[in-house]
């Protein structure tokens, strides 16, 4: 018998033995720049009951993405699991090499929590009511319960309060919603939660995840102030779904914007971005949202949640690029199915696999991410979210929660008012010589404040109808930066010689200014004006967001050169990444100030050489710049490092 044949007879012998095994599917790639968790609803963990389900669905998952962690939730709305669940859902996942922490969902709901207790339905999501004793006890019975379960527990985002019953309305008295509900909220967060959980389990570790709605947390309790100070680590909503159907005025740029505000918040202690699989209209969006979260080089990505990620994935309404060489690609979600040999359907899983692995390719290559600066203090709100705004036509953004003195340049939004010496810092850092950028939502609330000491610049209240646009200043024409439809835009009223109109429209042939220039002591004040409708701001032209970037960017590393909806991210080590939330394919150009012979694409290693071009800052006065030409394809990233 040939030693061939004697090996066929073995494996059949063996499968003949056992007639029940089932192949199973290859686990997903590893990820070596970050860490890859899923969250599980208490609903799900009362499913995992069942071993048969709990089997399939983890091979299911883990051949699609690989999974670091999981958060096992012990309560939601009402639901508590049992002890013996919760213990054999650790000990699979155990089993399986897998690190487990626990979760809550303070959600109001539930008979079990008092006669008065609120409920959630309805649609709108309804807060404990912590001024209800009962409502309190229950709050603190929850976190001794997964304190003796778990050495880490994470709190979904429903740590806040927005119930207005009686009793809170006792307790509030004389003080603002604001003032009252931050105040019972660092009470809960102490009494009812911490000091419970560790009287438990001294070794408790306990993250607080905030939400996406950052600009008003203060209205419902969030304290960015103290809260990160109180608990042992903090996480991050980076969930920004779709742009258009949702009524938050969340851009896709805040998926990196707000990981790096809270990092500023607490450095070193926020432990990753959150992403839920909800409010998409193609499947790009959810792709997006996870390289975005992975570009502000936060250490773990949360996906929401376990049993969401094995629902097929519809492909949506993407048939406008689905035929064009994308970063993500029907053909390239099949093969990563395909290599998996699962024989489960595509899923969330699997596009999150994907998507993960094509970021996880550059992200060791990026170095830490630097952008303009911009103070959003505590407890502030004004124009909202409009750094997000900034962000998406082309000017990165790095926020701090205190006044950046260290900074160059400053972008300061209506929300900075809340500082009530503001007007002094902004002097103080215009007379050491640096820059600051304020937009007319701000001037209009500093006009009485002592913004007049450094500039004669207000608003007037009128609101002008600009289609026409202009760049330079001084002596000759300006420079036709293009035409569009009607946008409504503050008319800002300055002294003529005192301060220049840079960037500046027409309404009817009335000149608007959209950046006004004014010298003070070493540094400039500029004021940008600010859309009545933030988001007619990406209908400027390409000419007028440029000559924007390039005075507010000056002395950047990178400026881009590109229409609205295309965002730069920037690193400390000469790298970069342009990402296209656009449905069409652009060109762009990048300018280097290191004046690098090439750009080295990190994906793919080819080289980008410059070329150089006149472009006109100053009208009549032109100047060469060497600049990189890059097509962005649309919904894509492209990273890129500078070389000598």
């Amino acid at each position: 018998m040939s030693q061939r044949l004697r090996f066929t007879l073995l494996v059949i012998s063996v499968l003949l033995a056992t007639p029940c095994q089932t192949l199973v599917a290859a686990p997903a790639p590893d990820h070596d720049r970050f860490r890859v968790a899923v969250y599980i609803p208490v609903s799900v963990v009362q499913k995992m009951k069942d071993p048969a389900y709990l089997q399939k669905s983890w091979d299911d998952l883990s051949s699609q993405v690989k999974i670091d962690k999981v958060y096992i939730e012990t309560y939601r709305s009402g639901t508590i699991a049992e002890d013996a669940n919760l213990e054999q859902v650790k000990a699979f996942f155990a089993s399986h090499h897998v690190e487990t922490a626990g979760g809550i969902a303070y959600v109001g709901r539930g008979d079990t929590a008092g006669a008065d207790a609120p409920d959630d339905s309805g649609g709108q999501f309804v807060s404990m009511c912590y001024t209800d004793p009962k409502q309190r006890d229950y709050v603190k019975h929850i976190a001794e319960i997964t304190a003796r379960h778990f050495d880490e527990i994470m709190l979904d985002d429903f740590f806040f309060n927005n119930t207005k019953y009686d009793s809170d309305i006792a307790a509030k008295g004389n003080l603002s919603w604001d003032a009252f509900r931050l105040k019972l909220m660092d009470n809960v967060s102490r009494d009812l939660v911490l000091g419970p959980a560790r009287a438990i389990n001294p070794k408790v570790k306990i993250i607080i995840k905030f939400p996406n709605w950052y600009e008003h947390f203060q209205a419902n309790g969030y304290d960015l102030d103290q809260e990160p100070k109180l608990f042992d680590g903090i996480y991050t909503g980076t969930e920004t779904r779709d742009p258009v159907d949702n009524d938050q005025h969340l851009q896709q740029y805040e998926s990196y914007e707000i990981v790096r505000y809270f990092e500023n918040i607490a450095p070193g202690r926020n432990g990753g971005g959150w992403v839920d699989t909800y409010d998409s209209r193609y499947i790009d969006r959810y792709a997006e949202q996870l390289w975005d979260t992975m570009l502000a080089k936060t250490p773990q990505m949360m996906l929401f949640q376990y049993s969401d990620l094995l629902r097929p994935a519809g492909m949506g309404n993407r048939q406008a690029w689905s035929n064009l060489p994308t970063t993500f690609t029907a053909a390239g979600l099949e093969k990563w199915h395909a290599d998996s040999g699962s024989s489960a359907s595509v899923s969330y899983a699997t596009t999150a696999g994907y998507a993960l692995s094509q970021v996880n390719a550059v992200l060791g290559k990026l170095g830490k991410p630097i952008g303009i600066a911009s103070y959003k203090p505590y407890q502030s709100t004004g124009e909202d979210f409009l750094q997000n705004y900034l962000g998406m036509i082309g000017i990165p953004i790095e926020m701090h929660p205190d006044f950046p003195t260290e900074a160059h340049t400053i972008v300061l939004t209506q929300e900075a008012a809340f500082d009530p010496d503001l007007v002094s810092k902004i002097r103080t850092h215009l007379e050491q010589g640096g820059n600051v950028i304020i937009t007319t939502g701000l001037l209009n609330l500093l006009q009485d404040k002592g913004i007049k000491q450094i500039a004669e610049i207000h608003t007037t209240g009128n609101v002008l109808r600009v289609n026409e646009f202009w760049g330079g200043y001084g002596a000759g024409s300006g420079a036709d930066f293009g035409k569009t439809a009607d946008i409504l835009v503050p008319e800002v009223a300055f002294q003529t010689n005192d301060a220049w109109p840079i960037v500046r429209g027409t309404a009817n042939g009335r000149g608007a200014p959209l950046l006004l220039m004014d010298r003070y002591s070493k540094g400039i004040l500029f004021v940008l004006a600010i859309p009545e409708n933030a988001n007619d701001l990406y209908a400027l032209p390409q000419p007028v967001l440029t000559a924007i970037r390039r005075y507010i960017q000056s002395g950047f590393p990178f400026i881009v050169d590109a229409p609205s909806k295309v965002s730069l991210f920037a690193y400390d080590n000469h790298t970069f990444v342009v990402e296209s939330f656009l449905d069409a394919p652009a060109d762009i150009t990048v300018n280097a100030a290191g004046a690098p012979s090439h750009l080295r694409n990190l994906a793919t290693g080819k080289l980008i050489r410059p070329y150089s071009i006149p472009q006109c800052i100053r009208s009549p006065h032109c100047a060469l710049f060497d600049v990189f030409k890059i097509t962005l394809q649309p919904h894509s990233f492209m990273a890129f490092a500078e070389e000598q």
